[in-house]
C-alpha cells in the first residue's frame, strides 16, 4: 500500500482524514495519525461557540504534539476571512502539512513551501488540478460530486474525475468523495489515485465530537439518503433532513442568494453536527453514508481497509484468471 503519498507525508498508509470544519479536532486527528494515516485539524473544530479560530487552532496544534508523534495536517479553506492569519500561525508552529481548499492555490503555496511546509490542495476539475500543480503544491486531492459538504459546481463524479486528473498532471492524486471501505480504496487506486481522503466515514467514529444523533443518522442513511442543496450559491451535500428539504424548496422557488445565505446562517451547522439538532442546520454527509453501518474507532476504520486490501485484490485476481481462461478457451 506504500505510494508516493506515503513518502511525501511520511505516513504508513495513504489514508487521509477529511478536514471537516466543525468536527476535525485534535482528538480525531491524533487517532487517525496514530493508526498510520494522516489526521487533519480544522481551525474551528473543538472551539467554544464564542471562541476565536486563531486561538483555537494554536491550542489544537499544541495539544496534537502531546497526543501523537506521527505527522498530522491542518485544513485551511482559503475562503475564510482569517485564512492569511491562520497561514501565518501555521508557519510559526510545528506542523508540516497544510491542506488548502476553496480558493486559489497560488495565494499561499509559495509562502508555505518557502517555510518548509508540505501543501495539498483540493480540486474538482482537471483545470483546477493543472493550476494547483503550476502553483507548486505537492499533491492534489481530487474530490468527486459524491463528497460531503461543499462540492464542485461542475458535478464531476469521482470515477470520471480521478483518471482524467491522473492523466493531466504528474504529481500524486488523492481521491475523495464516496469512499468508506476497502472496495472504494482499491477502486480509487485502480483509476490512478495514490491515496484516499475520507470524511463521512470519519464522522461515524468514536473519537469524532459529532452528536450521537448525527452519527446515527449516517448509520441509518440508505443509498438515497443524501441531497445536494444551495446550487445557486455553493453546492453542498447533506443528509436528507427537514432542514435540507427546506433548502431544496428555496432552490426550487428561486429564492434570492441573500435569503438562502440568511437561512443557512453562519453557525447553524454546529447546531446539527455538534448538538444533534438535525432540523436546525446542515448535517453534511457524502453518498458513502449508505455504506456505513456502525460507529467504530478511527483505528478500526484504517485497520479494516488495510486488512481487507488483500481480500479485495485476491477477488480481482480470481476474476482476472476466470476471464483469461474464458478468453483462451474461446
Amino acid at each position: 500500500m506504500k505510494t508516493r503519498v506515503c513518502d511525501i507525508l511520511n505516513i504508513k498508509y495513504p489514508i487521509i482524514q477529511g478536514g471537516m470544519l466543525w468536527l476535525a479536532d485534535v482528538n480525531l486527528a491524533s487517532a487517525v495519525s496514530n493508526a498510520g494515516g494522516l489526521g487533519v485539524i480544522s481551525p474551528y473544530a473543538g472551539m467554544a461557540k464564542d471562541g476565536e479560530p486563531l486561538e483555537n487552532l494554536e491550542i489544537q496544534i499544541d495539544k496534537a504534539g502531546v497526543l501523537t508523534d506521527s505527522p498530522f495536517g491542518v485544513n485551511i479553506p482559503l475562503d475564510l476571512k482569517q485564512s492569511g492569519s491562520l497561514i501565518d500561525l501555521i508557519i510559526k508552529k510545528d506542523v508540516n502539512i497544510v491542506i488548502t481548499a476553496a480558493g486559489n492555490p497560488g495565494d499561499y503555496t509559495e509562502l508555505l513551501k518557502n517555510n518548509g511546509k508540505i501543501v495539498l490542495h483540493v480540486v474538482s476539475t482537471v483545470r483546477q488540478a493543472k493550476k494547483a500543480e503550476e502553483s507548486g503544491i505537492d499533491a492534489v486531492i481530487a474530490e468527486g460530486f459524491e463528497a460531503a459538504g461543499h462540492i464542485g459546481a461542475d458535478e464531476l463524479t469521482l470515477f470520471s474525475l480521478i483518471p482524467q486528473v491522473a492523466d493531466a498532471i504528474s504529481m500524486p492524486v488523492i481521491a475523495a468523495g464516496g469512499i468508506s471501505d476497502t472496495r472504494g480504496f482499491v477502486a480509487a487506486m485502480a483509476l490512478g489515485a495514490e491515496g484516499v481522503q475520507m470524511g463521512t466515514r470519519f464522522v461515524a467514529v468514536d473519537e469524532n465530537p459529532a452528536a450521537k444523533e448525527y452519527k446515527q443518522a449516517i448509520i441509518d442513511a440508505d443509498d438515497t439518503g443524501t441531497i445536494v442543496t444551495s446550487r445557486s450559491i455553493s453546492p453542498a451535500r447533506s443528509l436528507k433532513t427537514v432542514f435540507s428539504q427546506q433548502l431544496t424548496e428555496m432552490d426550487r422557488s428561486n429564492a434570492s442568494t441573500e435569503d438562502i445565505r440568511k437561512f443557512i446562517g453562519y453557525r447553524r451547522s454546529p447546531d446539527a453536527q455538534l448538538d444533534g439538532r438535525l432540523d436546525q442546520g446542515e448535517a453534511f454527509a457524502g453518498e458513502s453514508a449508505g455504506l456505513i453501518k456502525k460507529v467504530v474507532s478511527a483505528a478500526m476504520v484504517v485497520e479494516e481497509i488495510v486488512e481487507g486490501y488483500e481480500k479485495v485484490v485476491t477477488k480481482i485476481e480470481r476474476l482476472k484468471k476466470t476471464l483469461f481462461n474464458k478468453d483462451t478457451q474461446d
